[in-house]
């Protein structure tokens, strides 16, 4: 983000990673789908070779908008255009769609310039799919996503910390009566 050419770059990068948003829809993102109050990023669109269409859920949906987004949003949204209800968030010179191509053009030369390894647009999406299944319950990140199918995003499922699970395992495992300060009795019905 740091390494973008324009602030509005590294504001479109951002978001990318820390909302999930694809790049089709960070592209149909309208001033009027951002509530800064609510703080929350609704996606109603995406732009796709050329054309407006749904998100590929079929459904529009909500995103939590963390503080970072918010800041660099609020930035851009201090610029002298393109700042209507109607206008779109990350338009293009004229005000129009930005082209998908141009941005990856324009991507990849901020990972060059900062020194990283070559990533895809998408995967941003990816590592908010990552960071945000290691807090989130897996419905509310299916939904953040706009996955139709919740096995999409069980693929994330494998970055969660494990640590409080085998703790847990491991207070089911002790004998009885060394629960704490609780005493357990054992049933006649278990062994030990």
């Amino acid at each position: 983000m740091r390494a973008a050419a324009s602030e509005q770059d590294g504001a479109i990068f951002l978001a990318a990673a820390m909302t999930g948003l694809r790049r089709g829809e960070l592209v149909a993102l309208r001033w009027r789908d951002v509530d800064f109050t609510g703080q929350a990023i609704r996606v109603r669109a995406n732009y796709s070779f050329g054309e407006l269409v749904t998100p590929k859920s079929g459904k529009v949906r909500s995103v939590p908008m963390v503080p970072d987004v918010a800041e660099r949003l609020a930035r851009l949204a201090g610029r002298e255009f393109w700042v209507q209800p109607e206008d779109l968030v990350f338009a293009n010179e004229l005000g129009t769609y930005q082209d998908a191509s141009s941005i990856r053009i324009r991507y990849r030369a901020a990972l060059t310039r900062a020194g990283l390894r070559t990533l895809r647009f998408h995967d941003l999406r990816h590592t908010f799919g990552t960071l945000a299944v290691r807090r989130a319950e897996v419905p509310a990140v299916q939904a953040w996503m706009g996955h139709s199918d919740i096995q999409t995003t069980m693929r994330y499922v494998h970055h969660r910390d494990r640590g409080d699970e085998a703790k847990l395992l491991a207070e089911a495992f002790r004998p009885a009566g060394t629960f704490g300060d609780v005493s357990v009795e054992t049933s006649p019905n278990v062994p030990g």
